[in-house]
């Protein structure tokens, strides 16, 4: 792209690879509009540490490293960063939290930053500069904003899309030309996958990404956990109704999801195990990539869908999100600051 309009990025990429982080928010900035600039004067000495899930995809981390070996060669402001696994990020962001000691800055995940908002540096001066510098931000970044909509609790990074992934030879096989595009006819495919000896599985353990399913079978059916006062209204009649269409959907599910963790799901399908199963790209792009012949001319047989329309008629996937936060007990809020001010820009 010769001038990179992030807009224009976002709406036509399929990967929603930095969904979250500028777009048509409340606030509407014509992108580049001004020149703007910004920059935190770093404590001296300053050191920081960064806590972040470990990749899917080895292209994410690549990139990211490279932007952190800049920003060292830049500022000469030493970083670490830990890769932990999905699931083990969150606990140890509250523990962090709960202690007031650990990582400068966590890279977590959905709307972790609204857990413990006292506890994370004020961000609002990067946000709203970030914001106004590249069109603003979309409703799903001012998430991280405290209730009265005055402040920044943590800075957006982007979202994961979750799509339906999928053996194109095992569905026609089932008995379906193209993939079902509501739940009645998704269950229907479910019940024949397994039949066929093929079953699907979707992860019902404590998976961080992978388990954001469940998001979509209750808002499909019209359930929501809090209305817009935030009065909790989870138990409804829509609830009960998805509930009673998960247990069928379940009872067609490959044994042993109710412990999957977020590899899972990839495991059982590189090994053939399911046929259907909800995923962003790693598992097209471990089987791509695969040193493995048998693994690799999978990925020709692979293809991905949205997720179907329930009784709400209207789509309602959930798509992982991802934030920057930065813990109040840092001792080097500038640096900390300057960091992620540096990895957020265009260049």
């Amino acid at each position: 792209m010769s001038d990179f309009n992030r807009r224009r990025f976002l709406e036509s990429s399929a990967g929603v690879a930095a969904a979250a982080t500028v777009g048509t928010g409340s606030a509407l900035f014509a992108p580049f509009a001004q020149a703007q600039t910004l920059s935190f004067k770093p404590e001296k000495g300053a050191k920081l540490r960064v806590l972040r899930w470990s990749r899917f995809v080895q292209g994410d981390i690549d990139a990211y490293m490279a932007n952190v070996k800049k920003f060292t060669e830049t500022t000469g402001i030493e970083v670490r960063v830990d890769n932990e696994g999905w699931e083990d990020v969150r606990p140890k962001a509250a523990v962090a939290a709960n202690t007031g000691a650990g990582p400068d800055i966590i890279l977590s995940t959905n709307d972790d930053a609204n857990l413990y908002p006292d506890k994370l540096l004020d961000v609002t001066d990067l946000a709203e500069y970030l914001g106004k510098k590249y069109g603003g931000w979309y409703p799903a970044g001012e998430a991280f904003m405290r209730p009265d909509g005055k402040k920044w609790l943590g800075l957006p990074l982007g979202a994961s899309g979750s799509l339906i992934v999928y053996r194109e030879s095992m569905v026609k096989a089932a008995g379906f030309a193209t993939f079902p595009k509501t739940t009645d006819d998704f269950l229907k495919l479910y019940t024949a996958l397994k039949e066929k000896g093929t079953p699907g599985g979707m992860a019902l353990g404590n998976a961080t990404g992978d388990s954001t399913w469940c998001n979509w079978l209750i808002w499909s059916h019209g359930g929501k956990l809090v209305d817009k006062s935030n009065k909790v209204v989870i138990d409804s009649p829509e609830t009960l109704k998805a509930l009673e269409y998960g247990k069928e959907l379940y009872a067609n599910f490959i044994p042993g999801t109710l412990s999957w963790l977020d590899p899972n799901n990839n495991k059982a399908f590189l090994d053939g195990q399911i046929s259907v199963t909800n995923n962003g790209i790693s598992i097209y792009y471990a089987a791509k990539n695969s040193a493995d012949l048998k693994v690799k001319e999978m990925a020709a047989d692979i293809n991905h869908a949205v997720f179907p329309i329930g009784p709400v008629g209207v789509p309602t996937e959930s798509h992982l999100f991802f934030n920057q936060m930065v813990m109040k007990y840092t001792k080097f809020p500038q640096a900390a600051k300057e960091f992620l001010r540096f990895m957020m820009e265009k260049e």
